[in-house]
């Protein structure tokens, strides 16, 4: 059996496990929350390295993106280096490549239309890659890092604004403690009733879900939300609120799914494995031999 471990910064309140059967081998995947601390998580990283087959790091970026560039967290080294034989991912591959298609994919399929739509994406830093398939395929986004990263009242309103703007800020921000800028342990559970007009005036929201869900308002009839990882009870939310459709760019595996880092730590577990390594084989090529899918769900019938 193959053993898969995400060690979250997150609240262990989310903590869950699955196992998978791909092509006769069982690949056990699980969720172990550090409730926000650095030392807890570095310390569970440390007694699992060597152990099992690939970590996935949640809760946190190894790295944030513009374009061509990118600005390493500081933070987020800290959890790296701990690794020492064990393979480490943070899901930003499977962001910026498997989410972009994704987008184009919905588009072709006819589940969303993008096209002069009005679409919040709470922070484009975390998914440059779907941020940059929404806005060719016709978006008009809303992009909202310096709103809930670093809670100023300045909307982006182009990925040009905001490559401009990251070659100043971020050389900055990427040394800020991480938990100034993302929700992690049980402040995940917090809802800050602000900047609810831009939920209010948007038709699509997008992104990570622990930013959509601090700042999202009671209402939002008819919304569409695309996002990563969903709990049962986060989808009883999202129906109570009235939102019409979900899609998550990972999928449902049992009762939930799971973050971009726990796939990218499969796929490449499974591309790695003695089936696979003499093959080129892509993500997509992955996911269309083991019958894996984005989760799409209308919570209202159309």
């Amino acid at each position: 059996m193959k053993r898969i471990v995400s060690v979250s910064l997150g609240t262990s309140k989310r903590d869950y496990s699955y196992t998978l059967n791909i092509l006769g081998e069982n690949y056990h995947i699980e969720r172990i929350g550090s409730n926000g601390s650095f030392n807890n998580a570095i310390r569970l990283i440390k007694e699992l390295d060597g152990k099992i087959d690939a970590f996935g790091i949640g809760g946190i970026d190894l790295f944030l993106q513009t374009g061509s560039r990118k600005y390493i967290l500081r933070d987020a080294l800290k959890l790296k280096k701990a690794a020492k034989n064990t393979p480490l991912y943070d899901g930003s591959k499977y962001k910026y490549t498997f989410e972009r298609n994704i987008i184009y994919k919905l588009m072709e399929d006819g589940v969303v239309d993008f096209k002069n739509k009005s679409i919040l994406v709470t922070s484009a830093l975390d998914r440059y890659g779907m941020t940059e398939a929404l806005e060719k395929c016709g978006g008009k986004i809303i992009i909202g890092d310096m709103l809930f990263a670093l809670n100023c009242n300045i909307p982006i309103y182009s990925l040009s604004t905001l490559n401009k703007m990251a070659m100043i800020l971020l050389p900055i921000v990427s040394r800020l403690p991480f938990r100034m800028i993302y929700p992690t342990g049980g402040r995940q559970f917090e809802n800050k009733n602000r900047f609810n007009n831009y939920y209010i005036n948007a038709e699509i929201i997008a992104g990570d879900f622990h930013y959509i869900k601090r700042y999202m308002p009671m209402d939002l009839k008819n919304k569409i939300i695309i996002t990563n990882t969903v709990t049962k009870e986060d989808i009883i939310q999202l129906k109570t609120r009235g939102v019409k459709l979900l899609v998550t760019t990972t999928p449902k595996l049992g009762e939930r799914s799971f973050g971009t880092n726990v796939m990218e730590a499969l796929i490449e577990t499974i591309i790695n494995n003695s089936k696979f390594v003499h093959k080129k084989i892509s993500y997509e090529d992955v996911y269309r031999t083991v019958g894996l899918e984005p989760r799409i769900e209308h919570f209202i019938k159309l």
